[in-house]
């Protein structure tokens, strides 16, 4: 299926590294041309020369939650490649662990205003500059984690959960022509989720049906799909990765 994406132009957020670089790179390979977003200048540039350069990708840095960044990315795709198809909202933090009794608000209103505020507004950007004329398609980061209560990341997790619900109204929204989904991958061995495995990955695997972690491949694929016209007629929806974790009863 190479070249499926040919003449296409994507956004993919938090993208210097992990899931967000994975799917960035799967859509180049695929013929793409992306523009990806992190905090760091340095980071994004050595990402951008992994995934081959200028011709083809574009790193501009700032918050994922700033409003003037999100326009800034926006405006200099769509000026550079000629246009936006897609969107990866990858953004996501979760700064704070343990019980909801312990839990920082202001590290919670912070959460909310990332990770979910954040992602309607990067839609809102790019509706309004070219998806509402042209159509696209885009796919939202979500977490295993959001399906059922999870100790240590309850905030986190409820944030993803909104998430979810979140892709199921815009995609009822931007119907008929734009399509929105959602991916809830369970840990994957990335900086981000380090903290989950770290010094017991045999352990923490032994508990999946298919006995490993993800990698960030198991993602980015499924996202290129949904991002594809093989999926033109899914809307709405958020798929779990999770090697067979929710099948587990005690999971």
């Amino acid at each position: 299926m190479a070249g499926r994406f040919a003449g296409k132009v994507a956004i993919v957020t938090g993208a210097s590294r992990g899931i967000g670089l994975a799917i960035a790179r799967q859509l180049v390979d695929e013929g793409a041309k992306v523009c990806i977003t992190a905090r760091k200048a340095d980071a994004l540039a050595t990402a951008v020369e992994s995934l081959g350069g200028h011709e083809v990708a574009m790193g501009i840095a700032g918050r994922a939650d700033d409003l003037d960044h999100q326009i800034a990315v926006v405006s200099q795709t769509i000026s550079t490649f000629g246009g936006l198809n897609f969107l990866v909202n990858n953004i996501g933090i979760n700064p704070i662990y343990g019980s909801l009794m312990e839990l920082d608000l202001n590290a919670a209103r912070k959460i909310l205003d990332v990770n979910c505020v954040g992602m309607v507004s990067w839609v809102q950007q790019a509706y309004q500059a070219w998806l509402a004329d042209h159509g696209g398609s885009i796919v939202n980061v979500s977490s295993a984690a959001a399906h059922k209560p999870a100790p240590g990341i309850g905030f986190y997790a409820g944030s993803k959960a909104l998430l979810g619900y979140l892709t199921a109204q815009l995609a009822l929204e931007l119907s008929p022509s734009i399509r929105v989904n959602a991916v809830a991958p369970a840990v994957v061995k990335t900086k981000f989720a380090v903290a989950l495995y770290e010094g017991r990955e045999e352990e923490v695997a032994a508990g999946y049906p298919l006995k490993r972690l993800g990698v960030p491949e198991d993602v980015s694929g499924l996202t290129a799909f949904l991002l594809s016209e093989e999926a033109a007629w899914i809307t709405g929806q958020v798929l779990t990765i999770d090697g067979g974790l929710s099948l587990v009863s005690d999971a």
